[in-house]
């Protein structure tokens, strides 16, 4: 499913227009990238929570030459699913 497909799903199941749908995804969207983006959480309980997490520094290799190579530490964004969305998936 992709955006528009979901806009459309939202629309109606929601009972609304496909342009406050839209609307109302690209606001839900904006809001958790800013808010993971300054190092909050967001939680929404069944669903599941985004976060930022730290990656420490580490050492790789160069899959060309097999050199070993300094990987920088870093934050990455995450995602745990909660408990009610890995029902879903797995019952």
């Amino acid at each position: 499913m992709n955006k528009g497909e979901l806009i459309d799903a939202i629309a109606d199941k929601a009972n609304v227009t496909k342009k406050e749908a839209d609307a109302v995804l690209s606001a839900i969207i904006d809001t958790i990238l800013d808010t993971v983006s300054t190092g909050d959480k967001v939680s929404l309980v069944g669903f599941g929570t985004f976060e930022v997490r730290d990656r420490q520094a580490r050492e790789g290799r160069n899959p060309q030459t097999g050199d070993a190579i300094q990987i920088p530490a870093t934050r990455v964004p995450a995602f745990s699913a909660g408990k009610l969305f890995k029902e879903r998936v797995a019952p």
